[in-house]
């Protein structure tokens, strides 16, 4: 209550620090603490609103895996999104703390890329147009910083990077806290590109596998003569898909040229893509 005292204009910083503390001594306090604050956030007193916003950042920042876990889930995300929905509190919530929410969903979505959730809940809003394009969080806005990344990122693996960015983090001057944050954006933004890239290449990986064995038990039983009218209109689709998928792993092979084992992978299956498509045409040429 003191650290969302809405009589109180300014952040009662060392309140939320005691609250924070509070929900990592806590053995319930991660769990706990994301319902106590989803009831504060939907305030009708837009500074109670406000300051619980900044409480939530806080907590991100400094309760770990725990707390990031709860916060992802749908019965956490529901609780801003009603904030936002015309349906719940969105007709009297104010500009000021809709667009808080807004920030804080959007921001997470580029911190927690694997939480499927988060990007769901945030694509939905954009979907209903409740948002209507991406918020820009300002340059001297410092987001609260990732949940565990994968080894891979962009954020352990260019050391000069890191370096520089560490060294910024620790500076008082508001210019290198802005620059902090730009760097940031920038490595967010390749950090973005490479899951983006990686997704890709799963997917389609994965879609030429399951094309490919579904085309072969459908040939196996083309070849015996046993293939239903149905099953002979899914084998085509099926090879006219696979014609399209092609040009996909050449793209996805010209992108992979700095990773030998993800080069392979994509290699492997264009091969067995081209032995399925050039059995297709040998056994329905046959017939």
């Amino acid at each position: 209550d003191k650290a969302t005292d809405p009589s109180v204009p300014e952040e009662n910083w060392e309140c939320i620090q005691r609250f924070c503390d509070q929900v990592n001594t806590d053995i319930e306090g991660p769990s706990l603490a994301p319902r106590l604050l989803a009831h504060k956030i939907q305030s009708p007193q837009e500074m109670e609103a406000l300051h619980a916003l900044t409480v939530l950042e806080t907590c991100v920042n400094n309760c770990g895996e725990r707390f990031h876990s709860e916060i992802a889930k749908f019965r956490f995300l529901n609780e801003l999104i009603k904030v936002l929905s015309p349906k719940y509190y969105g007709t009297w919530s104010s500009e000021k703390v809709k667009s808080r929410v807004t920030e804080v969903i959007f921001s997470w979505t580029v911190w927690f890329p694997q939480e499927v959730k988060i990007r769901d809940a945030y694509q939905m809003l954009k979907k209903q147009g409740i948002v209507k394009e991406d918020p820009r969080v300002p340059e001297d806005k410092i987001l609260p910083p990732p949940s565990p990344r994968s080894q891979n990122s962009i954020f352990d693996t260019d050391e000069e990077k890191s370096k520089l960015l560490a060294r910024l983090l620790k500076s008082s001057h508001s210019e290198d806290l802005q620059a902090a944050n730009r760097l940031i954006k920038s490595m967010m933004k390749e950090e973005q590109e490479k899951s983006a890239k990686l997704s890709r290449r799963v997917n389609t990986i994965g879609e030429v596998s399951e094309n490919v064995k579904r085309m072969d038990e459908l040939l196996e039983n083309y070849k015996r003569q046993e293939l239903s009218k149905p099953d002979q209109e899914t084998l085509q689709t099926l090879f006219q898909r696979g014609e399209k998928l092609r040009p996909l792993l050449f793209r996805l092979a010209s992108e992979t040229v700095d990773d030998d084992e993800a080069l392979a992978e994509i290699l492997q299956a264009n091969d067995t893509l081209t032995q399925a498509l050039r059995e297709y045409r040998q056994v329905v040429a046959s017939h």
